[in-house]
């Protein structure tokens, strides 16, 4: 309802305060249920919406999101029984205080075939054509090919694994301790993929030991982490700022956000003696051109990032693409201010949008003939060199002049990255 009503995002509610009181199988259940409803929403709708005799659109929020929930189930859970689940959505409708809409709820769900046959799959390709926007599909098919694009889809509608970075030697070697197992990560030699336990009920995990972080984040914070005073211009929530201060220890870091409240998040997040975190706007700095590394990891669509965020495809249109872009140069245009001579600037977002990716980047080093591209395959080779990047196919995180990670082509979420030097 949060999400739906308030723009709330999922996954931040998934692992509030809100679910402390469950079981851990209840919040698990939870966690498929909210995830699934999200993932696969116009696919559910079309599911009852035959059924019904008023509109989707016109059903009281309340009342929907308990059929969706239902239908869900119904379609993708094999280990409730199809009894309850009719009766606990009639429940949920009637606490929202919807006992008109009971019966109907009892009525429709009692009439959705068994399984997933009532949903629309059988198109040739069912993952395109029920969960994803038929506009954002028909860009990654114009820019990465088909068979990408349905990489990228199927990925999205999975749940991702789950990524650790590790603070020390010593978080890793307890992991185990805490019923936590892991497998080395694909790309970098600090990463590592959970294969057993709940990391966020652990005490590492508490105590800031360990961070869920994707092997794409801590890669672009590899690619930033390098120099002695650093400025982080779009900081929050901290996992890139946390994971430079820990490999530069003897690094100043200046991590900056504009909202107070992201910004008390970002001191918890990296809290780290060597991180000076600052409530600013990146635009207006009150700093000159001091920094020898600046990171300008820009607010983004995160469309590289569905398979944790599945309701920003809900969220987004192409307008936002546009809107993003203007507020990208701008803080790109404002970073560049405050890289000194020599020093190295590193663009990055989470999103595979090329008006918020390279377009950015070509239209800031216009506007700026004192920086300069620094070839990508150089900075990857120098990582692999230092034993940070394990990966051995450098070329295929290259995309011209520039750093990508695409969901369901590499082991991440999609990721994009350039780096700038000034002369």
């Amino acid at each position: 309802m949060r999400v739906e009503r308030d723009s709330a995002y999922a996954d931040e509610l998934l692992h509030s305060t809100l679910l402390e009181r469950l079981s851990q199988p209840d919040c698990n259940l939870t966690t498929e249920i909210v995830m699934g409803v999200l993932r696969w929403r116009p696919a559910l709708d079309s599911a009852f919406t035959g059924l019904l005799s008023t509109p989707v659109a016109k059903l009281d929020l309340a009342v929907l999101t308990a059929l969706r929930m239902g239908t869900y189930q119904m379609a993708f859970l094999d280990r409730v029984p199809r009894h309850a689940i009719v009766d606990e959505s009639v429940e949920l409708v009637k606490q929202a205080r919807k006992r008109s809409a009971a019966g109907m709820v009892n009525a429709v769900l009692r009439k959705l075939p068994p399984g997933r046959a009532g949903l629309p799959l059988e198109d040739e390709d069912p993952v395109i054509a029920c969960a994803h926007p038929a506009w954002l599909v028909a860009r990654w098919i114009a820019q990465f090919g088909r068979e990408t694009a349905v990489k990228i889809c199927r990925f999205d509608q999975q749940t991702p694994a789950t990524k650790l970075r590790c603070r020390d030697d010593a978080a890793r070697r307890l992991l185990h301790t805490e019923g936590i197992e892991c497998v080395p990560g694909a790309l970098l030699s600090n990463a590592l993929t959970v294969t057993a336990g709940d990391v966020t009920r652990s005490s590492l995990f508490g105590s800031g030991q360990i961070a869920i972080q994707d092997e794409g984040s801590q890669l672009v914070a590899a690619l930033a982490g390098q120099g002695n005073h650093i400025l982080d211009c779009c900081a929050a929530p901290g996992g890139k700022t946390a994971a430079m201060a820990d490999s530069l220890p003897g690094a100043r870091i200046v991590a900056v956000e504009i909202h107070p409240h992201r910004a008390r998040l970002l001191r918890k997040m990296a809290p780290q003696a060597n991180i000076q975190v600052i409530t600013a706007d990146a635009l207006q700095l009150p700093f000159g051109a001091e920094f020898d590394c600046v990171l300008a990891d820009v607010p983004c669509s995160g469309s590289g990032t569905l398979a944790r965020n599945p309701e920003i495809k809900w969220r987004l249109t192409p307008a936002d693409l546009i809107d993003l872009q203007s507020r990208q140069i701008a803080i790109l245009k404002a970073a560049m201010k405050h890289v000194a001579p020599g020093g190295r600037l590193v663009y990055s977002t989470c999103s595979l949008e090329p008006e918020e990716n390279e377009q950015v980047v070509e239209a800031c080093l216009q506007a700026n003939p004192d920086f300069t591209m620094v070839p990508m395959a150089e900075e990857l080779a120098k990582l692999r060199d230092a034993g940070t990047l394990v990966s051995m196919n450098l070329n295929g995180l290259i995309s011209g002049s520039y750093f990508r990670t695409l969901p369901g082509v590499h082991p991440c979420d999609g990721f994009f990255a350039a780096v700038m030097a000034r002369r």
